[in-house]
């Protein structure tokens, strides 16, 4: 009976409807109208799209089962090992680095927006190392082993990304003024649309959203982000307001005439749980283990992937500035970051 009872609550918890089911059962409905009642309501948004998207999949034989299976594999992983650990890290920084603050945000809408800003800064700078950095890398590339896009890619991560990714975040946000409370708010926010923005074919064809697509960053970005493509590598790290993207020329529209290929560069076997989780970690152990002498060990680990102590790099940096040399497409000139 206590399986059934931790199954059901994970379930209800995998839906976002848990705190939704409390409200109803307290019956005083005026609660949905607060912060609280507002944020049980879109709790549930991304999985119930997740279930309708692997619906629509199923009914246009395009179910991308293998990426589903691994990403249901990768979510109940991490269930066990690192549920709490990213929220632990978030708490510890703010009581750890408030008292350092250059200065103090209150809760209005014109500092809403600027924490918002500050928010999607140490956003960029978590994502960009994420890239140039074999070790961070080795974190985040777990999110970029699918072979097709879809909701469930938003479940792809290796257990200690999050906290990694939130000691950053956090760091620069609580350093540069974002009061707590709306530090809380803006990852809610942020954590939404940033689920969305893996929305797939099956649910969304063209993910650019009509003006929208000048305006903030869309699916049509993010699939670019998630592309292997020459072109496309390493661009589009914002989540919500590309602005850092185009400060840093990192920014990158989707070109209607080169198709998006999903994946990472490495040969893998993206159906098999251990090589999306693990694999990265195991081809940084054995370069590390190849190389001689102990600078070009530590440089594997501090370079960005691609780079050879031979000197026969191939980063995404040297293999896009190539292809830019040889096609003529549209590309933001970019900033020194």
């Amino acid at each position: 009976m206590d399986i059934l009872g931790t199954l059901y609550n994970e379930v209800i918890g995998f839906l976002g409807i848990s705190k939704a089911l409390e409200l109803l059962q307290a019956g005083d409905y005026s609660i949905f109208s607060t912060y609280d009642g507002v944020v049980a309501l879109i709790y549930p948004i991304i999985p119930l799209l997740l279930i309708l998207e692997f619906i629509l999949g199923l009914v246009y034989k395009k179910p991308d089962t293998k990426v589903y299976k691994v990403n249901f594999l990768i979510y109940v992983f991490n269930r066990f090992i690192g549920r709490f650990i990213a929220i632990a890290m978030v708490t510890l920084i703010i009581g750890w680095l408030q008292p350092y603050a250059l200065f103090q945000t209150k809760m209005t809408w014109y500092w809403f927006i600027y924490g918002y800003i500050v928010w999607e800064f140490g956003h960029f700078l978590y994502h960009y190392w994420g890239h140039k950095v074999r070790l961070f890398w080795c974190l985040h590339s777990t999110h970029h082993a699918p072979e097709q896009m879809n909701l469930s890619v938003t479940h792809a991560h290796f257990f200690l990304e999050a906290p990694y990714a939130d000691a950053i975040r956090t760091t620069v946000c609580i350093l540069l003024g974002v009061e707590p409370v709306m530090l809380f708010a803006i990852m809610f926010i942020d954590g939404t649309y940033g689920a969305f923005i893996h929305v797939g074919e099956n649910m969304m064809k063209d993910g650019r959203m009509g003006f929208l697509n000048r305006l903030i960053l869309t699916p049509s970005h993010h699939r670019v982000h998630h592309a292997k493509n020459p072109l496309y590598m390493d661009t589009n790290f914002c989540n919500l307001l590309n602005i850092w993207d185009k400060v840093f020329g990192t920014f990158q529209n989707e070109e209607r005439d080169i198709k998006i290929e999903y994946g990472i560069t490495r040969e893998m076997d993206s159906g098999n749980f251990w090589d999306v989780y693990f694999g990265e970690f195991v081809a940084l152990f054995k370069d590390v283990a190849r190389a001689p002498g102990i600078k070009n060990k530590l440089l594997y680990i501090v370079m960005p992937p691609g780079w050879s102590h031979t000197g026969e790099h191939q980063t995404a940096k040297l293999v896009r500035g190539e292809f830019l040399k040889q096609h003529s497409v549209k590309v933001n000139k970019p900033v020194s970051p």
